[in-house]
C-alpha cells in the first residue's frame, strides 16, 4: 500500500502519480487534498507519512509546489526517511542507499513525465542493505537522539 498526498498546488501531479500506481498494479491510499483551495501542506504530509511510520502503508509519495515543505514536514515524523527527488538517478540511490520510505516531488519544479519516471524508479528500486544498513541505523539513532560514537 502506497500513501499519497498533495497540497493545492499539486493536484494534477497527484493524478499523474495515481495513474502510474494503477498502471503498476499498486494499491494506494489518498490522504488528500482533493481541492484547489489553499491548504496547509504539513497536515497532508503528516497524514500520509504518519501512515508509513505506523506501518499502515509500506511507502509514501508527497507532492507540493517544490516538494521542500512536504519533505521537511514528513521528516519530522519518527520512522520516516523522506527524500526530495527531481530525477530518477537520485530516486534510485535514495532507495538503494538510504532506504527512503517517502518520496517528495515538486509539481512546480518538474513536469508530469519526469515525475512519473522518478516515482516509478523509486517504487521499483529495492534497498541494497549491506554497508548501507549501518548508515540507516545511524539515521535512526540520530532520530532517537542517541550518540553515534
Amino acid at each position: 500500500m502506497i500513501a499519497i498526498a498533495c497540497d493545492h498546488s499539486a493536484l494534477e501531479m497527484k493524478r499523474v502519480v495515481i495513474e502510474l500506481l494503477e498502471e503498476m498494479g499498486l494499491s494506494f491510499r489518498d490522504y488528500g487534498t482533493d481541492t484547489a483551495d489553499s491548504c496547509d501542506y504539513p497536515i497532508f504530509a503528516a497524514r500520509a507519512a504518519g501512515a508509513v511510520a505506523r506501518g499502515e502503508c509500506e511507502r509514501g509519495i508527497l507532492i507540493c509546489g517544490t516538494g521542500i515543505g512536504m519533505s521537511i514536514a514528513a521528516n519530522k515524523i519518527r520512522g520516516v526517511r523522506c527524500a526530495l527527488c527531481s530525477e530518477p538517478y537520485s530516486a534510485r540511490l535514495t532507495r538503494m542507499h538510504n532506504d527512503s520510505n517517502v518520496l517528495a516531488l515538486g509539481a512546480r519544479v518538474i513536469g508530469p513525465e519526469l515525475a512519473r519516471m522518478t516515482a516509478q524508479v523509486w517504487l521499483e528500486t529495492p534497498f541494497e542493505g549491506g554497508r548501507h544498513q549501518r548508515r540507516v541505523d545511524m539515521l535512526t539513532a540520530l532520530e532517537n537522539r542517541e550518540p553515534l560514537e
